[in-house]
């Protein structure tokens, strides 16, 4: 049931290509049958023509000689079509899926992403659905070609000789069973391929992204023994396939070559007994060839459909992965948003872990609030501030919005009320005004130059060769990390939303908290700081360890407790004194 299932959403993507796909199929027929009709005049000029009177004669080849050089007009736009429109219904396929598939990786979630190589992603969307267009538009008219000429040469073949058909026959059973044998033995070896290949582009992409890492700590030698690792694997498995897809292929190259010497001992016999005459062996081994080509275009349709086949389950294993975060039936838009936010009963913690990163979280942070989050590292700050845009979903408990469950509303209205900075600042590949005109895709000019100015950027850029339509390379690499986080609070300002989320978003600049302070005016912040200094003003520092909230106040408050806070202030201030 699941094959079934599987090809017939498979076939579903012909649907928007109906007309063209039919047309394909009809040039498919007619260029098999007229490859069938030629032997056939062949043996008609052997057998009729040469005996005929010389005028006769000539008639009748100057009416096949029209006959034939319409039948290879029509043959050779038939072909054309085939490979030219046929092709396209193929890409236009893939950009249906490719399109697809990127709008579901679009609605998974970060917990997703947590356990996934970006290398394996980018095989599912390149090479599986190169093979599965592939399959998508040579299968049906190869099958359709190959069928034709099958079936066709067997009638005819049975027409001119049915003794001589039966002995051409007689390998056929079982070179189908040696096929079949094989075909099972290929599906598995290519779906390993499949596993190793993604692999493989994981670990490219893993060792290109942290190159910089590699290199600072000379480690080049230890990632080349890690890939080739991973290289011999893949290799090996390559190795397996080949030597199934080898076994078919030459087993299979034997059994047709066998069948014509079968014809021609058999043939060479029945001419001597007189059942059969020259020219019905001349035709027959013509059909012969007609008969085995069809016998070797599926051959490699079998390696084509595994291929294509193993990539369009994979595809399929993601196409069926529910987002665990989406939008309920009834959600909401959020509105006239004032910034109230409530943590009641919260509980988190990861899908792969048995330990819950937060327990019990009650907190309520007035609208407009400025709120500091410290802790030591694995405390869950970072965590806490995701789960208010709905990155990670509570496992218990529920955080609210101006009193309403942020499950209850739409996700991209929610997303929209919410900026967040990242300490790992992503930019993307393109100029410093894509990157910050993110933030507001609509956004003019004069805006995106007004958020570099309150982000303390504009001057830097400015200095650039092209100022705002500087290319920054891929993830900004032609940037210091100050001027990128620079660039990611000119996107937050861009967007001016009423909450802010800022995971030390100032660490690679120095002493300007206060641009974080500017754009925090009248909004509910929350500033996760490792660096305490930077967060004295804050309304409310809470500090987080793995008990929860474990103290709240602002920093005179905490540090007269003597508590905690204290302790990380002052060890702060001690590695700062020793730096």
């Amino acid at each position: 049931m699941k094959i079934k299932d599987n090809l017939k959403k498979m076939i579903s993507y012909y649907h928007p290509y109906m007309r063209t796909f039919v047309i394909d199929m009809i040039f498919a027929f007619l260029s098999a049958a007229i490859t069938l009709v030629l032997p056939l005049i062949i043996r008609y000029v052997t057998s009729e023509v040469i005996y005929m009177e010389k005028s006769e004669a000539l008639h009748s080849v100057f009416l096949l000689g029209i006959l034939m050089f319409a039948m290879l007009a029509l043959y050779c736009y038939s072909n054309f079509y085939i490979s030219n429109y046929g092709h396209v219904m193929g890409a236009k396929i893939e950009y249906d899926m490719r399109a697809e598939i990127f709008e579901h990786f679009q609605k998974l979630s970060f917990s997703y992403y947590d356990n996934q190589k970006t290398g394996e992603l980018m095989s599912r969307i390149t090479t599986d659905l190169f093979d599965i267009t592939e399959l998508m538009h040579h299968g049906p008219e190869n099958i359709a070609i190959s069928l034709v000429k099958l079936i066709g040469a067997m009638l005819i073949l049975f027409f001119i000789s049915p003794v001589l058909t039966a002995a051409a026959f007689l390998l056929v059973p079982i070179m189908f069973v040696y096929a079949y044998y094989l075909n099972k033995k290929m599906k598995r070896a290519f779906a390993r391929n499949r596993v190793k290949i993604a692999e493989i582009n994981g670990q490219i992409e893993d060792n290109l992204s942290g190159i910089r890492v590699v290199k600072s700590f000379a480690n080049e030698k230890i990632e080349e023994e890690k890939f080739r690792q991973g290289n011999n694997g893949f290799l090996s498995a390559k190795k397996n396939s080949y030597k199934y897809m080898g076994s078919y292929h030459a087993g299979l190259d034997t059994f047709t070559t066998l069948i014509q010497v079968v014809v021609i001992l058999a043939g060479t016999i029945f001419i001597t007994e007189q059942i059969i005459t020259v020219s019905d062996l001349v035709t027959f081994l013509l059909y012969i060839g007609i008969f085995t080509e069809p016998i070797r275009t599926l051959i490699n349709f079998t390696e084509q459909f595994q291929n294509g086949y193993t990539g369009f389950e994979r595809f399929l294993e993601i196409m069926h992965i529910e987002p665990d975060i989406k939008d309920k039936e009834n959600a909401v838009e959020l509105n006239n948003v004032k910034g109230d936010i409530s943590f009641e009963n919260v509980s988190f913690g990861y899908t792969d872990s048995l330990e819950q990163v937060l327990h019990n979280v009650n907190l309520h942070v007035s609208a407009g609030s400025y709120i500091a989050l410290v802790g030591s590292s694995g405390a869950g700050k970072t965590t806490l501030c995701s789960l208010i845009p709905r990155f990670y979903e509570v496992t218990s408990g529920s955080v609210k919005i101006d009193g309403i469950d942020i499950r209850d509303i739409k996700l991209k209205s929610l997303r929209n009320h919410i900026g967040v900075v990242q300490q790992d600042t992503y930019l993307f590949a393109g100029t410093i005004f894509e990157n910050i005109s993110y933030g507001k895709p609509n956004a003019s000019r004069e805006e995106v130059i007004a958020a570099a100015k309150n982000a303390n950027a504009h001057e830097f850029i400015m200095s650039l060769s092209n100022g705002y339509d500087t290319d920054i390379g891929q993830r900004g690499l032609k940037l210091s990390g100050g001027q990128k986080q620079r660039l990611s609070i000119a996107r937050v300002f861009l967007k001016n939303p009423p909450i802010l989320i800022f995971d030390e978003a100032t660490s690679a600049l120095d002493n300007e908290s206060e641009k974080v302070e500017k754009l925090a005016a009248n909004r509910t912040t929350f500033v996760i700081a490792h660096r305490l200094s930077t967060i004295r003003n804050a309304e409310k520092i809470l500090v987080l360890t793995e008990n929860g909230v474990e103290e709240s106040g602002t920093h005179e408050e905490l540090m007269q407790r003597h508590g905690v806070y204290e302790k990380l202030y002052s060890y702060g201030n001690d590695s700062k004194r020793e730096e």
